[in-house]
């Protein structure tokens, strides 16, 4: 069902599913010469700018398509839910699943972007070393935490389906609290909140995912860090699959 949704997704478009890569990478070259050149937001403390960007935006692309693939897969399979008696966790999995289907190869093209960005001479170096091995339990750790976010939003939209109107604006929020274009700490590491903001979830897997692979001074590979990832992953996983499951025999019959 992953691999289907997946390969569905622009099947009626001349470029089939090589839009999975061109849509993020010109969603982050637009953030890219907004903000990045010329907003300049984000440039202290930033040695790489574009790397930076582009990072936070295709990763915050996956996040923020999987809760939606999780908004949408009880609403969008009504009549299979109905009809068929199944796990009905299923559906919110299999949205996340093709989510990191086309995430995969995206990887490929951000990862060329950041390094390619390196030489550049308004740019600090990208070095391919052994960090970026981490990227994948990076990635592992933010699909899990998604899966849970989705399992979350599922069970909320199938009870309040006027909360699917409000996704996009939270999300939108998300986005620019999670250090998406800029750092966080630069911004709001002066008030004694700010802390919430650099350990939420989303800003930390962003921090993993940059240490990984740009030698940002900012983003320093960080063991904390990780158990945190790890601590949000699992708690986010196991909470939404019980949010979700405590409504097991109500989808379909409301």
């Amino acid at each position: 069902m992953a691999v289907s949704r997946a390969e569905s997704e622009n099947q009626n478009t001349y470029l089939g599913q090589i839009w999975s890569i061109i849509s993020p990478t010109i969603n982050a070259m637009v953030y890219v010469l907004i903000f990045g050149f010329l907003l300049r937001v984000g440039r202290e403390g930033i040695e790489n700018t574009i790397a930076f960007i582009v990072v936070g935006v295709f990763m915050f692309r996956f996040f923020e398509r999987s809760v939606m693939a999780g908004a949408h897969s009880l609403t969008k399979n009504m009549n299979l839910v109905r009809s068929v008696e199944f796990p009905r966790a299923v559906l919110p999995v299999a949205g996340v699943l093709g989510q990191l289907a086309t995430l995969l190869p995206a990887l490929v093209v951000m990862c060329v972007i950041s390094y390619l960005s390196g030489l550049l001479p308004v740019a600090g170096d990208v070095t391919i070393d052994w960090y970026w091995l981490l990227l994948l339990p990076a990635v592992a750790l933010l699909w899990l935490f998604s899966t849970g976010c989705a399992f979350m939003v599922a069970r909320w939209v199938a009870m309040t389906p006027d909360l699917d109107n409000l996704l996009p604006h939270a999300m939108r929020i998300l986005m620019y609290g999670s250090g998406v274009i800029f750092s966080v700490d630069r911004f709001v590491g002066q008030f004694s909140w700010g802390w919430l903001m650099e350990y939420q979830p989303v800003a930390v897997y962003l921090y993993l995912v940059r240490s990984s692979l740009l030698n940002e001074p900012a983003y320093p590979p960080d063991v904390f860090m990780w158990l945190l990832g790890i601590v949000w992953a699992v708690s986010f996983a196991v909470v939404g699959f019980l949010i979700f499951w405590s409504g097991e025999e109500r989808y379909g019959r409301d």
